[in-house]
């Protein structure tokens, strides 16, 4: 008996310490200033070529985590220019959740996905902790081949609220059972551990793998693989930042089309997360920030070659918050160099930018609530009505 106890309170001891580790990232590492360490080559684009259909087949949604303008420019600057440029249809969204002024990625998440601002902390569910349906339910529901990328665990609060109903975003092992109560397709992040090394004794993997999943552990290790389920846990909790994981972000989101347009399906919705613009943002740490919108801005370009072959694709680049208050101060584009300042170590309430390109991409002009972005993807899917709970 008193073994049973040890080994009980030895897995809550686990479960809290992996939990506490999944926010660690706020602790605060102020450097203010960023030298670019690698360019990368921005797509050209000739628009009198390019017919886009009037409705899309696809959506691919990027979320640039915690990535308000500021964060973008010093992207500008640092790279001399930016695939987010290119595209031509620009809005701004407005933040705020349900019960504060200054949105979670909870709360903003499910904004995104679903339509309805809640509660922060609340992933997929409302005020009332009642389960609404996201856009990527929606989209499996109209048979529709779904998918999720994250440079976070895949079970943090971003990529969850498109896939999970939980009433708290640190239910990370409950988030991780929601996807199997999906028909999802592909996703590829970290989180791993909450997929094994559960409190509960199930191994999510196995369970996947009865499902028809291929399980990776890596994108090169999956790199042959073109169509069917496919789940990659890239990390035991979260990625790496981008001096460490190499070209994850953009290899992943190639791997996370090629499957999705293989699939047998009446098209796509893949959402993409650049996750640690944020986690830059918190530790008011501006080479953290740039690096990573200059990571994500890499795997944007997967996004709009597909868009600009397909004719078929909605792309969106936005983001769930701005993080950090962050202002770009100085810079000089030609030595890739940026100076910034700070507000604050937290989420600001500051409307963040909408780009879009490609089918549909005229819909997202405009100011408007962060719901309104879900609402536009929902029409121009052209889902019926009677399909909304």
């Amino acid at each position: 008996m008193r073994n049973f106890r040890t080994a009980f309170v030895a897995l809550l001891v686990l479960a809290c310490f992996t939990a506490n580790a999944q926010e660690d990232y706020k602790d605060l590492h102020a450097k203010y200033e960023y030298t670019i360490e690698n360019t990368h080559e921005v797509l050209t684009i000739n628009y009198d070529d390019i017919r886009f259909k009037k409705r899309p087949k696809n959506i691919i949604l990027f979320i640039g985590d915690g990535m308000g303008v500021s964060q973008v420019f010093a992207g500008i600057t640092a790279n001399n220019g930016l695939n987010m440029e290119l595209m031509p249809y620009i809005g701004f969204s407005k933040t705020q959740s349900a019960d504060n002024y200054v949105t979670d990625s909870a709360a903003g998440g499910t904004a995104l996905s679903t339509g309805t601002r809640t509660y922060n902390g609340a992933i997929g569910v409302d005020v009332n902790g009642e389960n609404l349906t996201t856009i990527l339910e929606y989209s499996e529901r109209n048979g529709k081949a779904t998918g999720l990328v994250s440079t976070s665990a895949i079970t943090h609060a971003t990529p969850a609220s498109f896939i999970a109903h939980q009433p708290k975003r640190s239910m990370y092992e409950e988030i991780a059972a929601d996807f199997l109560n999906t028909d999802i397709d592909v996703f590829i992040g970290g989180g791993g551990d909450f997929f094994t090394k559960r409190t509960d004794g199930r191994n999510l993997v196995l369970e996947l793998n009865q499902k028809g999943y291929r399980v990776g552990y890596n994108v090169e290790e999956v790199d042959n693989f073109t169509s069917g389920k496919l789940a990659v846990l890239t990390a035991v909790g979260h990625n790496a930042g981008y001096r460490d994981r190499g070209e994850m972000l953009t290899k992943s989101t190639a791997k996370a089309i090629e499957v999705l347009d293989n699939a047998d399906s009446k098209g796509f919705f893949l959402m993409v997360e650049g996750s640690q613009i944020d986690w830059g943002g918190h530790q008011n740490d501006a080479s953290y920030v740039t690096g990573e919108v200059l990571d994500m801005d890499k795997a944007l370009a997967e996004a709009l070659k597909f868009a600009m072959e397909d004719r078929r694709t909605l792309v969106i680049v936005t983001a769930d918050h701005e993080t950090g208050g962050m202002s770009v101060l100085n810079g000089d584009p030609n030595k890739g160099h940026v100076k910034t300042g700070f507000t604050t170590g937290d989420h600001s309430p500051v409307m963040v930018p909408v780009f879009a390109f490609g089918a549909g991409a005229e819909q997202f002009s405009g100011v408007y609530n962060n719901t309104e972005i879900f609402e536009k993807m929902y029409k121009l899917f052209k889902f019926k009505e009677a399909d909304k709970d």
